[in-house]
């Protein structure tokens, strides 16, 4: 299938699945992130049942990177760890083909210095790259517009360049925004719609979506069908940030009901899933 888009949601029949899969199968799941995003990715790990361990504590890159059923790199961790760090993490994960996520946070910030350690990470086989418009445009070699970690590109300008460096790179390129979109090399392109407002009130959300993602790549042995766990899980993402918007009186409440949320997902989405 090539050159198709679809749509898919938490209620398409693959979705539920998912969670349970994360849930029966405890993947270890590594992450290099920063220390701002690092509680909420271990929380929403947790939550869904995946055994995550974040840090470069002395050995871990290089231990952890090979010994993972999946790992995530989130470009701003280079603020409590080094770039030596992240490369041998990665290299372990290639060298023990574990698949590994990037999310090239503030990329196309203007500092370049940093651009150019993400370029390096983007270059070592990431099986997908995770980001906002900004940081995806500027990747794929478009105008550096990003505002700090925040986006100043739209949707729009961010699929076309997406699809690009799905292409030039070979990797699964997945976009956040008021809708998601999940691109292949091969042209396949999966839009997810949903979620909420207050995700974008939260510090680290789309972090933790990174590793999220990684623990799907860990129940996924075939590459083929990557592009739709990655999907899926943003599916999963958008519905529990629904759910939890409902009851929440601001961003500080919804961030611990969104976590709760996920946790209790199959009983309160999928009855049908069993605990």
């Amino acid at each position: 299938m090539h050159d198709v888009t679809l749509s898919m949601d938490y209620d398409h029949p693959y979705c539920r699945p998912v969670l349970r899969r994360i849930r029966v199968q405890a993947p270890f799941v590594y992450g290099l992130t920063n220390y701002v995003a690092a509680t909420l990715s271990a929380n929403v790990l947790l939550a869904v049942g995946a055994a995550p361990a974040i840090g470069a504590a002395p050995g871990w890159p290089a231990g952890f990177g090979g010994q993972a059923a999946a790992i995530w790199v989130n470009a701003a961790g280079l603020i409590n760890c080094t770039a030596r760090d992240m490369m041998d993490a990665v290299d372990a994960a290639n060298a023990g083909h574990v698949p590994w996520v990037l999310d090239p946070v503030a990329m196309g910030a203007g500092v370049g210095e940093y651009d150019a350690i993400i370029r390096t990470l983007a270059s070592r086989l990431p099986a997908v790259v995770r980001g906002n418009a900004s940081e995806v445009v500027a990747l794929a070699g478009g105008a550096a517009t990003a505002r700090g970690v925040e986006t100043t590109a739209s949707i729009g300008q961010a699929v076309p360049m997406g699809q690009a460096l799905a292409r030039s790179h070979k990797v699964i390129v997945a976009i956040s925004g008021p809708e998601d979109h999940i691109l292949a090399p091969d042209g396949r392109h999966i839009i997810v719609p949903g979620g909420h407002p207050l995700l974008t009130r939260v510090t680290g959300a789309g972090c933790a979506l990174g590793g999220l993602v990684a623990a799907v790549l860990a129940t996924v042995p075939k590459e083929s069908d990557r592009l739709v766990a990655v999907a899926a899980v943003h599916a999963l993402y958008a519905r529990a940030a629904e759910i939890a918007a409902r009851d929440a009186g601001g961003p500080a409440s919804f961030a611990t009901g969104f976590v709760d949320v996920l946790s209790r997902l199959q009983d309160a989405c999928a009855p049908d899933i069993g605990n």
